[in-house]
């Protein structure tokens, strides 16, 4: 980070608020089958959810293998789904299949909305349209187009700080927010990301048999975790091999960045089962790093 980059991640961490504008999607889901469709498709239980409740959840493959995270808002009886634009297109496509098929309609809302990343918020938006979602770290909400003006504007009357490009990935791996292509695609088994998403209890859907076996056989092979570098120095980027401290093949990292909070070199990485355990040392080359569970901060 330079010096002016290194102030708007100070600001943020310190508690001020902080808006990133990124594109994601939005797609509403309605009809009386809708709960009966959906829970036939995604890994967690929509029919549990109250009205204004959200819950994560994702969209496997028949292998069970990840074609996109959602987040699952129930709001005027509609299911409101929130996904990075990587998987938007994917989602909606997934959906709109059923829609032939019985009571069940899908709209894509993206292009009728801007998404901000809002992080300590200090005040309610005003325009009774926006959608917001609860995020592992701040707010993912939705202003309609016409109105997204007015909302910078309330933001950066509050003081708010736009945060960069560069600060807000800084802010995604501290945070560990799997990102769609980088941490995580369609080679990546659901549970490999954790278990937040994915409701053992309910009925069948697709891909559920093999995300099953797995939770209640044994366990994942490997799973998205956090390590922590000594070396400040150390120079890490995604695709690096990781060995164990008897050479042995111990994962891959996905995503490195420095940390000013924590001064050190961390990123975000499937880790072999065996060494999960936190505070277990792995080496990348010659440079030794210690597992961290999840979220860094």
């Amino acid at each position: 980070m330079n010096s002016e980059e290194l102030e708007n991640y100070q600001a943020i961490r310190s508690g001020e608020t902080g808006f990133y504008e990124q594109k994601r999607g939005l797609i509403a889901v309605s009809g009386t089958e809708a709960v009966q469709f959906l829970n036939g498709l995604i890994t967690n239980d929509v029919a549990k959810l109250e009205e204004n409740a959200q819950m994560e959840a994702a969209f496997p493959n028949a292998q069970g293998r990840l074609l996109a995270s959602v987040r699952v808002l129930k709001k005027d009886g509609k299911f409101l789904f929130e996904t990075e634009e990587a998987t938007r297109e994917k989602v909606f496509n997934n959906l709109f299949r059923f829609t032939f098929a019985g009571d069940f309609f899908v709209e894509d809302l993206s292009e009728k909305y801007k998404s901000f990343s809002v992080y300590n918020s200090k005040f309610a938006a005003q325009e009774s349209e926006t959608i917001t979602f609860a995020a592992k770290f701040g707010e993912e909400t939705f202003v309609p187009k016409e109105s997204a003006e007015n909302f910078v504007s309330e933001l950066k009357n509050q003081n708010a700080v736009e945060i960069f490009d560069e600060v807000y990935e800084v802010l995604r791996i501290e945070n560990g927010i799997p990102k769609y292509a980088s941490d995580a695609d369609e080679t990546t088994i659901v549970p490999e990301l954790g278990d937040e998403m994915i409701s053992y209890n309910k009925g069948c859907y697709i891909g559920q048999e093999i995300i099953a076996r797995i939770h209640f056989r044994g366990h994942v092979a490997k799973k998205l975790t956090g390590l922590v570098f000594e070396d400040e120095n150390t120079e890490v980027k995604p695709g690096d091999e990781l060995k164990s401290l008897d050479g042995k093949s111990a994962g891959k990292i996905t995503s490195a960045a420095f940390s000013p909070k924590l001064e050190k070199i961390i990123a975000l990485a499937f880790v072999r089962y065996d060494y999960l355990a936190e505070g277990t040392e792995l080496k990348v080359g010659e440079t030794t790093a210690a597992v961290k569970n999840l979220p860094f901060v």
